[in-house]
């Protein structure tokens, strides 16, 4: 069944739950040996595409675009195309890696320093026994020989999580997922740092008044450059809400 989704300055966002999401991820794709591109988009994310005409491209390549953000789903309640909710890439990865325990699936992890990949791994096999981490590998590596793939492709895991940043690990992904037979790949950030405990995420209070992203900036005063890109953002939503109401 096709996700509908919600455009928002050029880019299709799926209109759907996070718990919806997930049991069509698994429905559709990991049960059935499909593969799936996953990006989790904010505001940021948004802007970025719509300066950047290659990285547009790759967006337009993946499966599925999720609203990773409140920006995102403030934006589309302004632009009157109401979006359920947020669906962040740390709460999605969460899901399946649940999902992956229960079925016991397979699991890649590409990405982040050595010694956060290798503590993050050890936290997730203790928190999900049941699923199987095949491989892993830092964001430190040849990308013109492409062992990394190379690998992935013999290990066939049903999910691949890439933590190289934006834009690399959504370029990483659209260069290579047509030689993989199988699995869901999906761009998450800085969640390996969650994971291995090197960054706290926001407290649930902070998370459900959607004030997760002033916590990060508090914590981490050095993003507050990457934080200009949401006025920027609703600025450019505002134009589009003025230009669609003449």
């Amino acid at each position: 069944m096709k996700i509908p989704t919600v455009e928002i300055l050029n880019v299709p966002f799926i209109n759907t739950t996070l718990n919806d999401f997930t049991n069509q991820l698994l429905n559709e794709h990991t049960l059935k040996s499909k593969k799936a591109f996953i990006v989790t988009a904010n505001p940021e994310i948004v802007m970025y595409a719509n300066q950047d005409s290659d990285y547009m491209k790759i967006l337009n390549k993946a499966d599925y675009i999720t609203p990773d953000g409140i920006g995102i789903v403030k934006a589309a309640n302004k632009l009157g195309k109401p979006l359920p909710e947020r669906v962040t890439g740390f709460d999605l990865m969460k899901d399946l890696l649940e999902k992956a325990d229960e079925y016991q699936m397979s699991v890649y992890l590409l990405g982040a320093k050595h010694e956060v990949i290798e503590e993050a791994k050890v936290n997730i096999e203790k928190t999900y026994p049941n699923l199987k981490i095949v491989g892993y590998h830092d964001g430190y590596f040849d990308w013109e020989t492409n062992k990394v793939a190379d690998e992935i492709d013999a290990l066939k895991p049903d999910f691949v999580f890439v933590a190289l940043g934006v834009p690399r690990q959504e370029k990483w992904i659209s260069q290579n997922i047509d030689r993989f037979q199988k699995g869901v790949f999906m761009g998450v950030g800085g969640c390996f740092d969650v994971w291995a405990g090197a960054v706290k995420r926001a407290p649930e209070f902070w998370q459900k008044v959607h004030l997760e992203w002033f916590y990060r900036l508090i914590n981490q005063p050095s993003r507050l450059g990457r934080m200009m890109a949401i006025p920027k953002f609703m600025m450019k939503i505002n134009k589009q809400k003025a230009k669609e109401r003449r």
